[in-house]
Formats: structure tokens, sequence, C-alpha cells
């Protein structure tokens, strides 16, 4: 079983989504970043140890505006 989340992230350009998909890449338990530059968001899947608020922490981390999220 893992969890899918995705959040709503601005990103203005490939530079951008890059920083935050090597950012969640590092972090141990994530199986999964696809970030969506059009639609502004980041679809994420881990393990189920990693928490919502784990992930969204580390996106906040790259200095990006997070906008909302959700469990999917």
């Amino acid at each position: 079983m893992t969890n899918h989340y995705q959040f709503d992230v601005s990103m203005s350009c490939s530079g951008c989504s890059g920083a935050v998909e090597r950012a969640l890449s590092k972090l141990e338990g994530v199986t999964s970043v696809k970030t969506d530059l059009k639609s502004q968001t980041v679809d994420v899947e881990t393990t189920p140890e990693v928490e919502f608020e784990t992930v969204q922490a580390k996106i906040a981390k790259t200095g990006k505006t997070i906008n909302g999220g959700r469990t999917l």
C-alpha cells in the first residue's frame, strides 16, 4: 500500500519543477514524483510511513508557494 498526495504548487519554469522533483526524490520513502507545469501540480507517491506534512514541508523548503494539497 502506498500513499498518494497531490499538491498545488506555484511553479513558473522547468527549473522550478526540477527543484521540487530533486528535493522530493531525496526524501526517504518517496517512490514517485511527477510535476506538471501546466496544471501547477505535484503528484507524490510514498511508502506508508511518510506523512502528508513531511512531503509538504520538503516542498516548502524549496521556496515554492504551496496553494493547497490533498491525499488521493
